[in-house]
């Protein structure tokens, strides 16, 4: 019987391992990981700097208010190789910080005005500082600042704008002071070469903000200021701050009012020192053309312009450059000088108010003998000044003299120039004296009193023969015995001696005899005839009866 036959069929299995799964796992969390870390890593940004000391890729960090906010990826050099390019990368809550007003600088150890600031940076390194911007646009490519900035951005306060021609008067960081106390900082400088003059930012903390009105004047407050005048020496010296490195001053010039507030980013000019602001207050003047017949050596532009002493203009050009044709002052022998009468230095000599009525009233002063010449203002010096004062006894000038449309005030002698005026005056009249008349009468009064001398030198032997006889030195001998002579004939009337006493009994006796001789006297005084005649008896003298 056959025996069924039973055969194994084999079966391939087509099922994935679960080993596969893990690396699958892997991949998937590795490319999450890495969308997730290119989505959420921070703006790359770029720094450009003139120099990258101290600057190293992949540690030096961008820190803001000390906090790490990227770092630094890559340094290189620009295509240019004027400048460094900083590739930097910020953290990913880093990019609200980003915007157009951002600021970016080194933070290393820096020595300035301030004193001495970085230090914490010797032993960290240097960093990045950033200080955030307020702007709505942002953007990923920035300029460091060399210096950081005096202020902080947003900062409340004023800021006011200075020119001024000076190239040295004031450099960022310098300090702003009123009245000594420092108020505020310069935040930079920069030079305009459009219009030649040098602009600077101030900035003036609150509460002194309000100190800065229409009539503040801005100068430049130099470390130490010695001045030489008419008075001696006199020696400024200001703060240590202001010592070393200079700043600005502001305030209101006395005689101004306080005026009204202004706005930020006002404009002001920046004189070089207190004085110039001073005279820079006065902003009226009337102008005037001095042609000087003297020289102006010692003459500058600045000088005062002085009216029996007190000050009423200044010198604007010393000489000035005439326009005008057909005006030659070489041939004139003259030196144009152009000074400015300044109205406001006079409301107190008079209650003209506007340059018109100024004008019409010099315009009288001329007339009545007005002139200008020039006066030395130091003799160390030989500084000059334009003095005003009458001269009636010189010719009045003629009317409406102009040039270059400027009227001309007239000029008189310098002092020197008056001085040899005088003696020239003095030498005609000497000139016109009769001389010969007044020699010969001299020499007949030196003649007479030659003859005077002979006579005063006869008398004078003749009294020395007297002085030396005989008899005139034995006068006092003479007249010394006489002295005593009479010496003791007073000594004899003394109260000690017989003769006092004996003339005193006599008078006494006298006395006596004179009051005995009275009776007698008063009876001839009564009865002449009392001498020849007795004396009639008088009867008894009756009682009188008493009456009923």
């Amino acid at each position: 019987m056959n025996t069924p036959t039973h055969v194994a069929l084999r079966e391939s299995a087509r099922r994935i391992s679960p080993i596969w799964f893990v690396p699958l796992v892997a991949a998937a969390i590795g490319l999450w990981m890495g969308w997730h870390s290119y989505t959420t890593r921070g703006t790359l940004i770029t720094i450009r700097m003139d120099t990258a000391e101290g600057i190293e890729a992949g540690k030096t960090l961008i820190k803001a208010r000390n906090v790490a906010v990227g770092k630094v990826e890559n340094v290189r050099l620009s295509e240019a190789f004027d400048h460094i390019v900083i590739t930097a990368r910020m953290n990913p809550d880093s990019q609200r910080l980003l915007r157009e007003d951002t600021q970016f600088w080194v933070v290393k150890p820096r020595v300035g005005r301030e004193g001495i600031s970085g230090l914490g940076t010797v032993l960290s390194g240097v960093f990045i500082r950033l200080q955030p911007g307020k702007a709505d646009a942002s953007r990923d490519s920035f300029v460091a600042l060399e210096q950081p900035p005096t202020t902080p951005r947003g900062a409340k306060g004023l800021r006011v704008q200075l020119t001024s021609t000076k190239a040295d008067a004031a450099s960022a960081g310098d300090p702003v002071s009123f009245q000594g106390y420092n108020v505020g900082r310069v935040e930079n400088a920069e030079f305009d070469i459009q219009t030649r003059q040098l602009r600077y930012r101030l900035f003036i903390r609150p509460p002194f903000d309000t100190l800065v009105t229409s009539n503040t004047r801005f100068w430049t407050r130099s470390g130490v200021k010695m001045t030489l005048n008419s008075e001696g020496v006199s020696i400024d010296m200001s703060s240590l701050e202001g010592l070393l490195g200079g700043g600005i001053a502001f305030g209101v010039p006395e005689g101004l009012s306080r005026g009204e507030p202004v706005t930020a980013d006002a404009s002001f000019t920046l004189y070089p020192d207190a004085e110039a602001a001073r005279q820079g207050s006065f902003d009226r003047h009337l102008a005037y053309i001095l042609m000087m017949d003297d020289t102006v050596r010692g003459l500058s532009k600045g000088a005062p312009v002085e009216f029996r002493g007190v000050r009423i203009g200044t010198v604007v050009e010393v000489p000035y450059e005439l326009t005008t044709d057909g005006i030659d002052p070489l041939l004139r022998e003259t030196i144009p000088v152009l000074i400015h009468i300044e109205p406001q230095r006079l409301v107190s000599f008079g209650a003209a108010a506007d340059d018109a009525g100024w004008r019409v009233r010099f315009a009288d002063l001329i007339q009545d003998g007005l002139r200008a010449s020039l006066k030395s203002g130091n003799l160390l010096t030989g500084a000059l000044f334009v003095d005003l004062d009458f001269h009636p006894d010189l010719p009045p000038p003629e009317p409406g003299q102009r040039i270059n449309d400027i009227e001309e005030l007239p000029t008189a002698p310098s002092g020197f120039a008056q001085l040899e005026h005088k003696l020239s005056r003095l030498l005609d009249k000497l000139n016109q004296m009769p001389v010969e008349a007044v020699l010969s009468n001299l020499d007949a009064n030196l003649r007479d009193s030659r003859q005077l001398l002979v006579q005063l030198q006869g008398v004078s032997a003749h009294l020395d023969q007297l002085l030396q006889s005989r008899e005139t030195t034995a006068l006092p001998g003479a007249l010394l015995g006489g002295l005593q002579e009479l010496r003791q004939t007073l000594n004899g009337f003394s109260s000690d001696a017989p003769a006092y006493r004996d003339l005193s009994t006599a008078l006494q006796r006298l006395d006596a005899l004179m009051r005995d001789l009275q009776p007698v006297l008063r009876t001839l005084d009564e009865r002449p005839n009392a001498l020849i005649f007795n004396r009639p008896r008088q009867k008894d003298p009756e009682p009188r009866a008493s009456r009923p």
